[in-house]
Parts: structure tokens; sequence; C-alpha cells
């Protein structure tokens, strides 16, 4: 499981050049959305941020040594340090910045029991980087004009996953629920599987409009259509590489036939066809 998530997390970085520190060249880019919400990106999971009257809470914090940037950007936002943070799950590229937060903004790190639990299980793990608060189902903030809720999801992207909800402003973060246009990671090691990771996609499409504004864990800023366009071809290469499953075809045999042509454009560096095909077979 390390070997991959080290391997993520270094795909998850943009090309760059041969430089020392390849989060040097790594800027962080602001959207506003609606509301008090904003969108920030830069290397690894997206960044959801409520700024206003009451302070910033930001939705996961990508990697350590971009902490100051991210903090510079919510600075010009919000004007404020930031007051609470919420884990959409576990790993590196969306927690990385907890401790620094913990340690310069004294921010309260909120997170599903199972984050803490496997990020404790981890020995690079400063204990500032550990939630503080945990819950079983989910909380509600009632922050900057708006209805935040947060909501645990079974299994599927990991054991502890975590979907956030702006109600007033209607935008959703499903975090690693949504690779826009691209095959997702499903962490099998970590808790997930594809029938939940399914499931709980549907779910969030029921929930949502036409006008939902979504901030995928990775990708560029996403409708309703775009979710469901992203359901479909899970539920579609699913079907597939099991009836080939089901035909007898050992996994090497089934990598070998591989998918239709249509889903080529869904491989990227990261989980390519191959590592899809496995991810369905063995999920």
């Amino acid at each position: 499981m390390m070997r991959w998530l080290t391997v993520l997390l270094a795909f998850m970085l943009p090309a760059v050049g041969a430089t020392e520190n390849p989060y040097d060249d790594v800027e962080i880019q602001r959207k506003h959305l609606s509301g008090s919400v904003h969108m920030l990106t830069g290397a690894g999971g997206n960044i959801g941020v409520s700024a206003g009257e009451d302070g910033v809470l930001i939705i996961d914090d990508q990697f350590a040594p971009l902490a100051e940037k991210i903090a510079a950007s919510v600075a010009e936002i919000g004007n404020s340090e930031v007051r609470y943070i919420v884990n959409t799950h576990y790993h590196g590229d969306h927690t990385g910045s907890n401790a620094w937060f913990a340690e310069h903004h004294h921010a309260t790190v909120f997170a599903h029991h199972n984050v803490r639990v496997r990020l404790s299980d981890k020995a690079e793990t400063q204990p500032a980087s550990l939630p503080v608060v945990t819950y079983d189902e989910g909380v509600k903030f009632h922050f900057n004009g708006d209805t935040i809720h947060v909501m645990h999801l079974p299994s599927g992207h990991t054991d502890g996953d975590s979907v956030i909800w702006f109600e007033n402003a209607n935008v959703l973060h499903p975090g690693d629920l949504f690779f826009e246009g691209r095959f997702p990671y499903i962490d099998l090691n970590g808790g997930g599987n594809v029938a939940g990771y399914i499931a709980n996609v549907e779910t969030l499409i029921d929930r949502v409009d036409a006008d939902t504004q979504i901030i995928p864990g990775h990708g560029k800023l996403a409708n309703k259509a775009d979710y469901q366009r992203f359901l479909n071809m899970i539920k579609t290469t699913y079907a597939y590489v099991q009836s080939l499953k089901k035909q007898g075809l050992s996994l090497e045999q089934a990598i070998e036939t591989g998918l239709q042509e249509q889903w080529q454009p869904w491989s990227w560096r990261f989980i390519d066809e191959k590592k899809w095909i496995e991810t369905l077979y063995q999920g």
C-alpha cells in the first residue's frame, strides 16, 4: 500500500524542472464559487475554503511543503488565520499540512475516526497532524452564514471518507470520491472498494442538482453532469471487467484484453488502464 501511495503522491505533483525542491514551482490558484466558498488548487487534493466574518475553515491541505503558500493564499481571501480543517480522508496529499496549521494557526483538525487511526499507524506522522475532533457519522458547522454538512460515507475511496456540502452556497466537496475526467484511485488496502465507491457516488449525485458546483478531489471544478459521466464510466468498466472475470479470465488475461477504446482518455499517469483493470478485478 505504501508503495502505491508514494507513487500516487509523486504523480499528484505537476511536471516541474529538475529543482532541488519540486514544490518551489507550485502556485496556489484561487477561484470564488458562491457565498463564502472558494476553491484552491495547487499540488495534491483540491482545497475547499469557507472565509468570512466567522473566520476560515478549509477542507484538506495538500502537502506539508505547501503550507505557507496555502496560508498566504487563504489570507488574501479571508485575512484571517485558519480556525478549522476538515480532512476528507487520510492520504498525505490531503492531510500533509495539518501539523503546520495546527502549530502556526492553532487550527483544529476534524476527520472521521478512521483517519486518525490510519495516520497514527504511520511512523512519520507528527502528533500535531492528527485530527483532534473525530466523528462516526458526521458533524455540522454553522459558519460564515452557511450550514456546512460534513458527512461520513461507508467504505469507498477509503474507510474514512467524508464529503462536505455547503448548503446555502450549494457547493459539494466529495474528496477523492471524484477524480474529474480520469480513472479514480480506490485504496483497496485502506478500506476502499469499488462497489462501495459506486454506491457513494450514486448517493451524492442524488443529493445535488444541476446548479451545484462540485470541487473534485482532483481535477477541475465540475457539475452534476460531469459527476454523472464519471459514475457511468466506473459502472460500465466495472461491469465489463467483472464479466471477463466470470468468463474465467485471469487478471493477466483481463489486462491483455483491455478496455474498450472509448475509455482511453480517462487513463492518466498514475491510474492507467492496466492499474484501473487491476482495481476493478480485485476490488
